[in-house]
């Protein structure tokens, strides 16, 4: 199989889980206690896959330099356009309780979720194709890392919209659209750099690690700290502990 249509079914793949978490969450009542544990699970594994599978391989192959100012400015770009987006009624996209606004509450913050939730998930499946430049393959740790996350995201959202009455169209809609695009991020994140230089290609994979980590400080553990924060620590710990295992292991 080629390589770039690897990079698009991955990608994709991994984007899926969205909509695999969309789609349990508006045929069941999932506990708040659930979505909270899951959640926080969720969030360990991306900040286990981020540091050993992002910034630790960015630093390896382009220096030390570009992933900083790479991690710096995913950071920068992340909060900068959730700041935006939380004004336009996207600010709790991932919560799970009442508190997402209607669009009768917050007109357009229907469109401010998709963006956000859109924001999200693309710099997560760029990095599997940039990570297809280098190895050829794909890192079954960050694909396994997205993947895992990206369950109780859709989850909590789907959860969140639901409850605030967004239509099944509009939900499965938003989800099913961005697991498309995350699949054409990860292959645009192949495509575009294949001849990059290894700054530039260190450059990119941090920026999406500095993004990936203000959207876990900003979204995933508020979501995962509500319900279930006795055991968030170490639920998280466990995700993180999960994801290094799986990365040691394809090591």
């Amino acid at each position: 199989m080629p390589v770039w249509l690897q990079a698009l079914g991955w990608g994709t793949l991994a984007g899926g889980a969205l909509v695999l978490g969309s789609a349990i969450a508006w045929r069941w009542t999932v506990p708040a206690k659930l979505l909270s544990t899951v959640m926080a699970f969720g969030a360990g594994v991306l900040i286990s896959a981020l540091a050993f599978e992002l910034v630790q391989e960015a630093v390896e192959g382009g220096g030390l330099l570009p992933t900083v100012f790479g991690f710096l400015a995913g950071a920068l770009i992340f909060v900068g356009s959730n700041i935006l987006l939380s004004r336009a009624g996207a600010r709790h996209r991932k919560r799970s309780g009442a508190m997402q606004p209607t669009e009768k509450d917050a007109p357009g913050s229907g469109t401010a979720i998709a963006v956000g939730a859109l924001i999200d998930g693309v710099p997560e499946s760029v990095v599997l194709g940039v990570g297809l430049v280098a190895s050829g393959t794909v890192s079954p740790a960050m694909l396994a890392a997205v993947f895992i996350s990206n369950v109780p995201e859709g989850l909590s959202s789907t959860a969140g919209m639901k409850q605030a009455g967004r239509s099944p169209g509009y939900v499965f809609g938003v989800w099913t659209g961005i697991a498309v695009l995350c699949g054409l991020a990860s292959l645009a994140g192949y495509a575009l750099l294949q001849n990059a230089p290894a700054g530039v290609i260190a450059f990119i994979t941090a920026i999406a690690a500095g993004g990936i980590l203000a959207m876990v400080a900003d979204t995933m553990i508020p979501e995962a700290f509500q319900e279930h924060h006795n055991l968030t620590g170490l639920t998280a710990a466990v995700g993180f502990l999960v994801s290094f295992t799986i990365h040691e292991m394809g090591g």
